[in-house]
Order: structure tokens, then sequence, then C-alpha cells
């Protein structure tokens, strides 16, 4: 029966992040692979969830105070005036949003711009929409972008170009003067952008998040998709929206309609709550986040990793392998499972092979497969425990055993 599949279908294969999950969940492994937090969600959002259910807030809804709240959000934070009535909308998640998106923009052959590395949900969306994905890299270890890169990757086939900051899985924030050169070039190419902000409020370091769509010229051009499930902890809930110009909106409202018909009603409602929270929310969060970074930044670091950029926003450490370790981030995460018991992502399921300027005079990509990602969005708890399985696998100097170990005879890929 495989050949009824469709072609998309043929070639798409499970996502590597879940799967890792499911392998910490099945030999109860520590995750450290997945973006979930493993503490409770805000227990104020928890009875509103259960307060709404109880009012048999039950059945297919649509709550336009989350769209009336996210306009007053947006004019704060970003400077924008949103039509709440038609500029919203909301989804399953920001993961549907940009999917919906996508189906929105794309016709077949379409090209989309994606930075490299990125996120696996994107490439895929895209496909599924018939567009081609077109990927710049950014460039190791600060994750700069090149202008010159970014250009040559546009055509006359550019459909948009996807931002995600601060980013998965470099915890990269774009800077003003890089936003800059992406808006430069998505108004010289008449192209559209769809940003990804789920990470919007998890910033550090007084590093600040500014929306591609602020810069002159972008709002018009830009759909803004994010989430509350980074934010308020609630990533099962799958409440999302996208925020685009009216007509494009319309298209992805009627897109989602079609997949899902409604987001869950009950936490439609809860999002109401999470929404109003006050600012003192945001700073806890932040130095909550910040201080979960510096435990594990200082923890790998400790034991022969090399971390010359540290995170300055998500919830995310891209660890690089030392320099003198002979063997692959997937081999690595492999032995990590087997000797502590703790599970992470290895580097290279977010890079891609069909790069712009492969075959360029000096253009090296080995580093794709030399980072390894660590979430830090665990509790105390977690993260400690995880500390002690680690120091039972160093040697006298604190170092990783595993980074003197050349190779494995008979490894058992345990990732396929």
């Amino acid at each position: 029966m495989e050949r009824k599949l469709s072609s998309f279908a043929k070639t798409s294969t499970p996502s590597p992040i879940q799967q890792l999950s499911s392998l910490a969940q099945s030999c109860g492994a520590i995750n450290l692979a997945e973006g979930f937090p493993d503490f409770p969600a805000p227990s104020h959002l928890k009875q509103a969830a259960i307060s709404a259910i109880n009012s048999d807030f039950n059945q297919y809804r649509h709550v336009q105070g989350i769209c009336d709240h996210l306009a007053k959000i947006v004019k704060e934070m970003h400077g924008l005036d949103i039509n709440p009535t038609t500029d919203i909308a909301i989804c399953c998640g920001q993961t549907e949003a940009f999917a919906a998106a996508m189906f929105a923009m794309l016709d077949q052959g379409d090209e989309v711009i994606l930075f490299d590395p990125s996120y696996e949900t994107y490439e895929g969306c895209i496909r599924m929409a018939g567009g081609i994905p077109v990927f710049v890299p950014l460039d190791p270890p600060y994750w700069i972008l090149d202008s010159k890169k970014l250009m040559k990757a546009f055509s006359a086939k550019t459909k948009a170009l996807v931002l995600n900051s601060p980013q998965n899985p470099t915890g990269k924030v774009f800077t003003v003067d890089e936003l800059e050169v992406i808006a430069d070039a998505c108004r010289d190419w008449d192209c559209l952008a769809v940003t990804d902000e789920v990470y919007e409020h998890i910033t550090f370091d007084n590093v600040k998040h500014t929306s591609l769509a602020s810069i002159s010229g972008m709002q018009e051009r830009t759909i803004i998709t994010s989430s509350l499930s980074k934010t308020y902890s609630v990533t099962g809930w799958r409440i999302g929206w996208a925020i685009a110009p009216a007509c494009i909106a319309s298209s992805i409202r009627n897109n989602h309609i079609r997949l899902t018909d409604c987001a869950p009603a009950p936490f439609q409602e809860a999002a109401l709550t999470a929404l109003r929270s006050p600012k003192d929310y945001f700073e806890s969060l932040r130095e909550d986040y910040e201080r979960r970074r510096d435990f594990v930044v200082e923890l790998l670091t400790g034991i022969g990793f090399q971390i010359q950029f540290k995170p300055q926003g998500s919830f995310f450490v891209f660890a690089e392998l030392p320099k003198d370790y002979a063997l692959s981030d997937v081999d690595f995460v492999e032995e990590f499972i087997k000797q502590a018991g703790i599970v992470a992502v290895p580097g290279c399921g977010f890079f891609h092979t069909k790069l712009p300027s492969d075959g360029m005079p000096g253009a090296d990509y080995g580093y794709r497969s030399r980072y390894i990602r660590f979430a830090f969005c665990k509790s105390d708890a977690t993260l400690m425990a995880a500390a002690g399985k680690i120091r039972q696998i160093v040697d006298a100097s604190g170092l990783l055993k595993l980074f003197h170990v050349e190779k494995y005879a008979g490894t058992k890929n345990l990732l396929i």
C-alpha cells in the first residue's frame, strides 16, 4: 500500500526529537531533548481551565477576547496597530498557525528562505504546501547573519522568508541591524516574512526581542506566529495565533477551520487569564530561565563542551563537542544515553544539506555534526539529577570520560 502514499509522505520521516523523547520515557532516562517544561503550569491558569470546563465551555468556540488582548499586547511591545477583528487568527498552537500560513501563501514551486540551523517543523510545512525551502547558513559559533549569503538566496521564485527569533536551536536573538538587512531584502524582492516568536518573553542578559514586523515597511508583509506554550508552560494546550494583514489572516483562519475547526475551547477561555498576566510575571519568567541557563552552561563547559555563544533567548543550549572528539553528534547522543541515562538532541537534525553556498571555495560545513542541543526548561530537581548522573561519568579532572574514547565497537544505533 505504500504506493498509495503521496510523494511528500514517502519522503517524510518521524521527528528525531519525538523519537528521543519516546526513548527517554521508555528507558527511564532524563529528557533534556524535547522543549517542554516538566514543572507545573501556573496554578491560576490551571484553575481557569478547570473553571471553563465546569462552566461547559466544551464545544466549538472562538474567543474574541484573545484577539482583543493580543492587539493590546502587540501595540505595547512593538508599537503595531492591529485590528483584533480582522488581523488575528486563533489556531491550535504556533505549529498549526505556521502550517496554515504556508497553505495561505504558497503555490507549487514557490521558494521560502530559512536560516540554517532551524527548527525541523518549518521545512516539513513548506514542503507539504508545495514550496521549496532554501537555506541560508548562519556563521558559527556566534550564528552571525552574512548579508551576502542572504541576498544570494533570493530569486524570482522567492515568496517568503521565515525568521525564528529568539531562535531554536541556537538561542540567538537577531539584532536590529540584522532585522534591517532582512527587511531590506524582503522589500527589495517584494516577498512576505513569517516570524516564529514563541520565545519572545524568554530573553537574557538584558537582550530585548524585536519583532521584524516593527521594522519600517514590514508590518504589511509580515505574518507573526506565536502561542501560549512557552511563555506560560502549557505546551499541551495548543493555543496559538497568527497576526497578519487582513486578507492573509482571513485565509489562515479559513485553513485553520478546515484543518481543526477550532482551538480547544476551555483552553481558549483560560488563555484570557494568561494574557492578562502582570509585567512581573514575565520578569520572573526571564529570571528563572536565565538561572537555569547559567546552571546548564556551567555544567556543560565544566565537563568539556565548548560554548562560545551563550544563549540570548529561548530555553536551549547548543553546545559544541570538543575539537579533539573524533565521533559525531549522533554517536555522542547514543553513548550519553547508555552511559549517563540522559537524552539530548544531535544538532545535525537542525542543519540541512542543500545550502546555496555549498561548493563555494573555502566553504566548510563540517560543524553541522558537532553540536548537541540541551533543553533547560526543566525543574531544578531534574537538572540536579542530570548533573548527578553526569558526575558519575567524569574523570579525575572533571571532564566527561566519553570525550576520551576514540571509537565504540558494535555500537547499536538507538536513533533509528
